[in-house]
Parts: C-alpha cells; structure tokens; sequence
C-alpha cells in the first residue's frame, strides 16, 4: 500500500453560504491530492506528458460524511492500494483537524495514449517506481 497525506485549508470563494465547503470542491482537492503523491512518486504531469501518457478519470465516487469550514486545516491522504494495470484505484480520506472522517472517495482513472485517446496498459517506468514503493 502507498499513502500520501497533503494538507490545505479551503479558501473563502470555496465555500457556500452555509459556511460549508461548496460539495464539488472536495472533488477539486482529491485531484490535488492524487498529483502530489504522483508528484512524489516522480510520475507528476510533466512527466507523464513527456511520455505521451493521459489519466482520464473514468470513475469517482464520494460519500459525504460531515462538511468542513472557511479557512479549516484539513488533511487529504491518498491511497494506491494495488498496482495497477490499465486502471489506476485511488481512495481518498479528508479528515479535520480534530481527525474527525469528512469525506471518503474513490476514483479510478486509466492509462491513455496522449494522441490516439486509447487506453493502454500502466508503462514499465511507472510500474517500476509503483514496485519499488509498494516493496518498501
């Protein structure tokens, strides 16, 4: 299992008149969270660009638990449970500071040639750095 916690704090514009985070915007930190483990990882956007690769997100479910606040610290942490093949499984849990469970997420996104849109299977380099990390 690979996890990576990424931290940040909602800023005004990102919330409703509730005061609660806008419910779409935790869709917003989960892709934020997802390319900073990628970023550590060494597979970020450039990287991937670089090597004609695309993750489209064919997949995202989120299950609403309690909402968070204006300018609230909260705590993203990601989770490749598996190595992937095609498809690329990522969990989400967003807790507050107080490690209360606001969110819990899941998306899948797939392995696609940059110019033809076709999914492809997960290149050897990326497969390479996922082993390592999984084997550690």
């Amino acid at each position: 299992m690979i996890t990576n916690t990424f931290q940040l704090q909602p800023r005004y514009g990102e919330v409703d008149q509730m005061g609660y985070v806008y419910h779409a915007n935790y869709v917003i930190y989960c892709h934020q969270a997802r390319n900073e483990l990628l970023r550590k990882l060494g597979v970020d956007e450039i990287v991937l660009e670089n090597n004609h690769i695309i993750l489209p997100v064919i997949s995202f479910d989120i299950k609403y638990k309690k909402p968070a606040h204006f300018d609230e610290r909260i705590s993203i942490k990601t989770i490749i449970r598996e190595m992937p093949n095609t498809r690329f499984n990522f969990e989400f849990e967003i807790t507050n500071e107080q490690n209360t469970l606001l969110i819990t997420a899941k998306s899948t996104v797939v392995f696609a040639d940059k110019q033809s849109r076709l999914p492809k299977r997960i290149p050897e380099f990326i497969k390479n750095k996922l082993n390592s990390e999984f084997l550690s």
